[in-house]
């Protein structure tokens, strides 16, 4: 099957963990592909894969077995020195449990991903600043994460995602702490990015109420894709 037009391909993938004797079979025989341009939801219940399929996707992971390519790169044939490199570039990921930097600035923590591609310090401030400023956080750029909400720590680690225009951005449960209006202003300046031709979102939810802002929703169960459904309204 060609994968020209998909930002991410996957085929046949599994994924076991083993503790002392026990094994779980997280994934099984996943197929599922993103298309370039695209936000795909990935729902389904707790437990049924969803955290470790995107964390494949991105390279966090290792998969045991079939074929993920994300922009037609296997991650899993890279040195962790080339992957690193590569997912930096690339790849923007949200954590569910957002892992801010808790001794430096909101400001400071948005600007990590460009000082790591060599971006001078005033550039990656300036472009911090931007991104935080869309994301309605522009009172708090030299507040300590420590000091935040939990909705405002989420939308500091979704600029971070955000502030290096990634070519996929792989979000997990982005506005389960923001109430309805802060979600719309979160998924609207998520959904520009995943606009553009060349670029894709990935968003693991189980938030109903921004189901509209999807293209494609992929419904998962017990380590399965056992749907996939377009999504033809969008706000």
């Amino acid at each position: 099957m060609s994968t020209n037009g998909m930002a991410v391909y996957c085929e046949g993938v599994t994924k076991t963990y083993i503790t002392g004797s026990t094994k779980v079979q997280a994934l099984r025989s996943i197929d599922l592909n993103v298309r370039l341009g695209e936000l795909l939801m990935l729902v389904g219940p707790s437990g049924c894969g969803k955290t470790t399929l995107i964390s494949v996707i991105a390279g966090i992971l290792d998969h045991d077995e079939g074929e993920c390519l994300v922009f037609q790169q296997n991650l899993r044939a890279m040195g962790q020195t080339q992957k690193t490199r590569y997912r930096g570039a690339n790849i923007g990921f949200v954590f569910q449990a957002y892992n801010l930097i808790p001794t430096l600035s909101v400001m400071e923590n948005v600007a990590v991903p460009l000082l790591i591609l060599g971006k001078s310090r005033a550039e990656a401030h300036s472009r911090a600043r931007e991104i935080l400023v869309r994301v309605g956080l522009e009172d708090k750029l030299k507040v300590l994460p420590g000091d935040l909400s939990g909705g405002q720590q989420q939308r500091v680690a979704i600029a971070r995602a955000l502030v290096h225009s990634p070519k996929l951005i792989v979000c997990d449960e982005p506005t389960s702490s923001l109430d309805a209006d802060t979600g719309r202003l979160v998924m609207e300046v998520l959904r520009q990015k995943a606009l553009s031709a060349d670029r894709s979102l990935i968003i693991v939810t189980h938030d109903n109420r921004i189901f509209n802002f999807a293209d494609r929703i992929a419904r998962m169960d017990d380590g399965r894709i056992v749907l996939v459904e377009p999504q033809v309204a969008h706000q």
